[in-house]
């Protein structure tokens, strides 16, 4: 058993599209449309299946946003530097929320970032889960 993708509710697919590959150096992986059922995908990610996760973007036809609610929390991204990654990210017209730095009560340098959607995403320090991200 493994993970295959974290499925996202957007409301503008291009938008995340943009985000996810132009911001974090994701690649999109693929698409697909479903007029009679009123949504599209887009399939993101640093590496398809079976080799890596991915992160599926749906856009249900007419929805422009979701309430975040209370559940979520966050996906996490592993850099090789933490504060590097929140210039880049900066530079490309994304939000940090929570400025790099150790985590409370650690020494793991932690950021945040939020995609288009409000998503939050944890960045984490350590070189081995950085491969491929295009964050370095």
């Amino acid at each position: 058993m493994r993970l295959l993708h974290t499925m996202l509710r957007v409301g503008n697919l291009q938008r995340s599209i943009d985000f996810y590959t132009k911001v974090l150096g994701m690649k999109l992986l693929r698409t697909s449309e479903n007029p009679e059922y009123k949504y599209s995908l887009a399939f993101v990610g640093y590496g398809s299946n079976p080799e890596h996760a991915e992160i599926e973007l749906t856009y249900n036809h007419g929805v422009d946003h979701y309430d975040m609610g209370t559940a979520y929390g966050h996906i996490a991204l592993g850099v090789p530097d933490v504060y590097a990654a929140c210039e880049k990210i900066r530079a490309a017209g994304g939000n940090v929320t929570r400025e790099a730095g150790p985590v409370k009560g650690g020494s793991t340098v932690i950021a945040f970032v939020t995609d288009p959607d409000g998503y939050k995403i944890e960045l984490i320090q350590r070189a081995e889960g950085a491969v491929g991200t295009g964050l370095r």
